[in-house]
């Protein structure tokens, strides 16, 4: 993966989210993620969104931490928008924290397998290799037209950290 540092502005959601945990995530049968982006597809939930920005281009966030990655933590699956004071019934809005992340972009690989590769090589990572100690306040994923083909999918992971010296 190919690690870059970079600032990131203030972002508003609107999508979907679930709360959820590491060890549920670990076992297919009590996942929340899953479920959350199945019904996000198949309501057809995008074109629900109010004030698209960027159609298509879709983001998911974890944040909300309890403790760290091995914790529970809440997972937000949406779209960029213009500005979402009351938004459609069944959808959320949340606002990504702007600040410094370290941005990963992964090789192509199929889905699921190539966010679940990149995560576990994130979370090997100490703060030298990040650049940073890790903040638990947000982290995110881009998917855009680089994952169109779900079987040789690029995605940029952002790990939110407070960055050293």
């Amino acid at each position: 993966m190919e690690k870059t540092i970079v600032k990131v502005e203030n972002t508003q959601l609107m999508g979907v989210q679930v709360r959820t945990s590491y060890e549920k995530e670990m076992n297919p049968l009590t996942s929340e993620i899953a479920p959350c982006v199945q019904r996000y597809w198949q309501l057809g939930l995008a074109d629900k969104l109010v004030g698209r920005i960027n159609p298509g281009r879709l983001i998911a966030a974890y944040f909300d931490y309890e403790t760290d990655h091995t914790g529970v933590y809440s997972y937000f699956l949406g779209e960029e928008v213009e500005f979402a004071a009351s938004p459609p019934e069944g959808l959320s809005v949340l606002t990504l924290p702007g600040g410094s992340f370290a941005r990963f972009t992964t090789l192509p690989a199929p889905i699921p397998h190539v966010i679940m590769d990149a995560w576990y090589n994130i979370w090997q990572m100490d703060a030298s290799v990040l650049s940073g100690e890790r903040k638990y306040q947000v982290d995110f994923e881009v998917y855009d037209e680089r994952a169109i083909n779900p079987m040789a999918a690029i995605v940029d992971v952002y790990v939110g950290i407070a960055t050293l010296g």
